[in-house]
């Protein structure tokens, strides 16, 4: 960013503002491609790393005659991928046309184009296009690039691969035909299993996974899920996406003490950047707590950026906490459209039974003996027989262990018995166990973590191997160059 600042203070201040930033955005973009073109003949996929990064940040500036211009100069003219893409770039004005050509004219354009250089203004067009809300042309664009992509088979391809996978399906969810590309996608998947391109996999299963999680197709997901092959993670935001997908499968599943972990292990892992994602995790794992009988520490619902999001999600931790089934129920309708649109209608339904066995166990805890008739209305049932559905919700509750209590059905009496001490109980063990256990997770995740220099377990050389080992080097250098000579 530093270069960035320097070359926009060389350049002479213009009148037009439209001319002081398309040149110098259209001039990173020249440096993006160069760095693209030295990562593909080095095959060094760090740089194409580091160029995809690059234009992450560029795409606020991206317009339609820096586009252009830059289709210009990376592309053949006249080539089918150069008119293709041309076509969805709308035509610029006459002024930025001038500047743009005044920029480009002092470098030489390409005369050949890499496979790379092709897949990545596939991408950027396909950026450019849902940024600006062109979605039908999007769609167009990322089948094209798709159709190119299948008959490439390089190593330097699979991380811009993986970038277009992700806006190919992008732009057919916001169009709302996120369907019709689920058999590309597994035949893509499949593609990329064979090719062993690890990181296309990742994205890819990913993909399917939100495919079919947007249709509620759980069944479909899991079975997906557990068939895929596995490996290590490459990519910390792939893997963070996975670990919310899991979650939510979990959480379908019943599985909630796994659904937990892996929705709060997705929210740590996830770029501090990625506010939205972090949220969703946020939700997702508040009610997953509530579900197993937890409740969530206040400062879960304070977190910075997060604080409007959660509001209806603290509202109804604060009913469940209380236990007050109208609160819950009025909470519940109050947010309806919110937690609709964040799939969690289904699951708050499943809280009203929490609710009430957290009134019951107050209810417990404040009376030795209560009858059934006062239960009911503290519960406030509203069914048509509420003491009979008060004796089968405290004889459930007694026989899961959730209160500690006898029912006296002769009287219609909830007799509670007294409370011993918690201590002398296994709970304070329990506790102490799976925070030590969290502990020790995170510990090994931070060694696995670690980098270390190679060759740091090897003893250090003295200073006359190293001069030995370079002369080695040097003479080896010498005699390849020599056979070089010679070969021409």
């Amino acid at each position: 960013m530093t270069q960035d600042v320097e070359m926009k203070e060389q350049q002479p201040t213009p009148s037009n503002p439209v001319s002081s930033t398309s040149p110098s955005v259209l001039q990173q973009l020249k440096d993006i491609a160069a760095l693209i073109e030295v990562g593909a003949y080095a095959r060094e996929v760090r740089r194409i790393v580091r160029a995809i990064r690059w234009t992450i940040q560029l795409r606020k500036n991206l317009t339609a005659s820096v586009v252009s211009a830059f289709l210009d100069f990376v592309l053949l003219p006249g080539s089918e991928v150069h008119t293709r893409l041309a076509s969805y770039v709308p035509k610029e004005d006459e002024h930025d046309m001038v500047i743009d050509t005044a920029t480009s004219g002092t470098q030489t354009p390409a005369k050949h184009s890499l496979p790379e250089l092709e897949i990545y203004s596939y991408l950027l067009v396909l950026i450019f296009l849902i940024d600006q809300k062109r979605y039908d042309e999007a769609k167009a664009c990322s089948s094209a690039g798709i159709a190119r992509l299948k008959n490439l088979n390089r190593r330097t391809v699979d991380v811009l691969a993986s970038r277009l996978y992700f806006y190919y399906s992008l732009s057919y969810e916001l169009t709302g035909a996120l369907a019709e590309i689920r058999g590309n996608l597994l035949a893509l998947h499949r593609t990329s299993t064979m090719r062993h391109d690890e990181l296309g996999q990742e994205t890819l299963l990913n993909l399917l996974l939100r495919n079919y999680l947007h249709y509620n197709l759980y069944d479909m997901a899991e079975k997906l899920r557990s068939k895929a092959p596995r490996f290590e993670a490459h990519s910390n935001q792939q893997f963070s996406r996975y670990l919310f997908y899991l979650g939510k499968i979990r959480t379908i599943q019943l599985e909630y003490t796994d659904a937990k972990e892996s929705l709060l292990q997705a929210a740590r892992k996830a770029p501090i950047s990625a506010l939205g994602f972090r949220v969703q995790c946020n939700k997702w794992a508040v009610i997953v707590r509530l579900l197993l009988g937890e409740i969530p520490e206040r400062t879960v619902f304070m977190q910075k950026g997060m604080e409007k999001a959660l509001r209806p999600y603290f509202e109804l931790t604060n009913a469940v906490r209380i236990g007050d089934l109208e609160l819950f129920k009025s909470v519940a309708e109050k947010f309806s459209s919110t937690f609709s649109s964040d799939g969690t209608s289904n699951l708050i339904v499943r809280l009203r039974h929490n609710v009430i066995r957290t009134g019951l166990r107050n209810i417990s805890i404040s009376y030795s003996r209560i009858s059934l008739v006062d239960v009911a209305k503290k519960l406030r049932l509203d069914s048509p027989n509420p003491v009979a559905d008060a004796e089968s919700i405290v004889s459930k509750a007694i026989r899961d262990g959730a209160i500690d209590a006898t029912l006296d059905r002769a009287n219609g009496w909830m007799v509670s018995k007294e409370t011993g001490d918690i201590y002398s109980t296994n709970e304070p063990q329990i506790a102490f166990n799976s925070r030590i256990a969290f502990c020790l997770n995170m510990h090994n995740e931070a060694v696995r973590a670690l980098r270390f220099p190679p060759n740091s377990h090897k003893e250090k050389e003295s200073a006359e191997k190293r001069r030995e080992r370079q002369q080695q080097e040097q003479e080896l250098a010498k005699h390849i160059a020599e056979e070089d000579d010679d070969e021409f």
